[in-house]
């Protein structure tokens, strides 16, 4: 079996164990692949050494796409190609008529913004239609949780550290297989 393939599953049933773990993990210098867990665990992307996301950018950039495409849609909907007097507003400019078409922008910008984050986050995640599912062990989406651990020739002491960090299962498993 050929060494970088190999990591170690340390299963845990409390998150709390879990990030007490993962900070005893980094503190010895050890890489942790992944952490696999049921729900969201505060302050766990931290723990671990994540980088901060940038979605909340992707997110305003989507919300603005939206809104201009709303501006740009009724402009020319409702001002260029067919002005129409509608209670006796008129129509010949945008700016008149903003106050009516404040609903609309708001609407697009929302639906911009919700529908491209869900499209971004699965090709960031890269799951797509039809993809093998990349879950290790099927009870981490009940009440279990895995931290991944590479192994770099270390094997004996890292199953050690984790054995002594409440681990409740611990296995070396290849993952080339």
């Amino acid at each position: 079996m050929e060494e970088s393939s190999k990591v170690v599953h340390a299963i845990y049933t409390d998150d709390d164990t879990l990030m007490s773990a993962v900070k005893k993990v980094k503190a010895e210098k050890y890489h942790i692949e992944e952490v696999f867990t049921p729900f969201p665990v505060h302050g766990l992307d931290k723990a671990m050494g994540l980088a901060p996301t940038r979605i909340a950018i992707a997110s305003f950039l989507y919300g603005l796409t939206g809104l201009t495409v709303a501006i740009l849609m009724m402009n020319y909907m409702m001002i260029e190609d067919w002005p129409q007097n509608i209670g006796g507003k008129p129509s010949f400019s945008y700016f008149h008529n903003m106050p009516a078409f404040i609903p609309i922008m708001f609407e697009l910008t929302v639906f911009f913004a919700a529908h491209l984050m869900v499209i971004t986050f699965y090709l960031r995640s890269k799951i797509w239609p039809f993809r093998k599912p990349q879950n290790p062990d099927p009870r981490t989406t009940d009440d279990h949780f895995l931290m991944e651990v590479a192994v770099d020739g270390n094997e004996s002491e890292l199953l050690k550290l984790l054995n002594g960090t409440g681990a409740v299962e611990v296995n070396l498993v290849d993952k080339a297989h």
